[in-house]
């Protein structure tokens, strides 16, 4: 892995922590951005490490949301099945966890090498970004959180399993499955930040410890978690605020020039 110098950490650590939640895949701003700028690329336990930060600020936001679920966990292991809202809350979250695991111990070999080529991920960024745009505009609305069945859940997760993919985005498809299946906006947009904690976590747990190996607790990996954590919180409020009123459309679109970008300097640099 190469250490990034502060600035560069400083750059990637907001592009983390302002992209991780909104639907423009933070891995393909983390992966591109050295490749635009002819930076050393960091390497996935860099870029992994970051999620510290990510998850302090999910944790924080989400406080008395994730209070009431860890009530409603431990009512869960009691009664060995779901007893009330938060219960099924917790039930869900566990449930939409456990294809992402799968995948994520299975491809994670590409996860690192094939997946994060330029050109796939300028196609990823596309095509989900029209996935978004179409199941946005067109389906329901309507259902809440509380209609949510273990079917749901379970359909979100395996969704989630596409973002091992840069371009694709942890919370845009995830948020897209949640659209499809007919939940409001704000419903999908929480589900989506909640069913994202556990993973987020076993990545911090997982790839904190290999960043630390070859470059111990640096001023660069300090400063990007710091700029990571202050940008999560930001993003999460306003993409919850701007939900309200508007749609998914302006991320979609801005997906679509994102791709266009990558796609006109692969083809100027002569390199897919």
């Amino acid at each position: 892995m190469h250490e990034p110098t502060v600035w560069q950490a400083l750059v990637l650590g907001t592009l983390q922590g302002l992209t991780e939640f909104l639907p423009v895949s933070s891995s393909a701003h983390l992966s591109i951005t050295p490749w635009v700028f002819g930076w050393q690329p960091a390497g996935l336990a860099f870029d992994l490490s970051l999620h510290v930060g990510t998850l302090v600020a999910l944790v924080w936001y989400f406080r008395a949301e994730w209070a009431r679920l860890f009530v409603g966990g431990v009512r869960l292991v009691q009664h060995r099945r779901p007893t009330d809202d938060a219960s099924r809350q917790a039930l869900f979250i566990i449930l939409a966890t456990i294809p992402a695991g799968i995948a994520g111990l299975v491809l994670e070999d590409l996860a690192e090498t094939v997946f994060r080529a330029p050109i796939v991920t300028a196609v990823a960024l596309i095509v989900m970004g029209a996935l978004l745009w179409v199941v946005d505009a067109r389906v329901r609305r309507d259902r809440s959180r509380g209609t949510m069945t273990w079917r749901d859940a379970l359909l979100v997760g395996c969704a989630q399993c596409l973002a091992l993919v840069p371009g694709v985005s942890r919370s845009g498809a995830t948020i897209t499955a949640g659209r499809a299946l007919g939940f409001d906006r704000s419903s999908a947009a929480v589900f989506s930040f909640l069913m994202s904690m556990p993973i987020i976590l076993a990545a911090a747990l997982f790839k904190v410890p290999d960043a630390l190996r070859e470059t111990g607790l640096s001023l660069p990996l300090i400063v990007g978690v710091i700029a990571a954590a202050l940008s999560s919180w930001l993003a999460i409020a306003v993409l919850l605020r701007f939900v309200r009123t508007r749609s998914y459309a302006v991320f979609a679109v801005y997906r679509f020039a994102l791709g266009a970008m990558i796609l006109g300097l692969i083809a100027t640099r002569g390199g897919w």
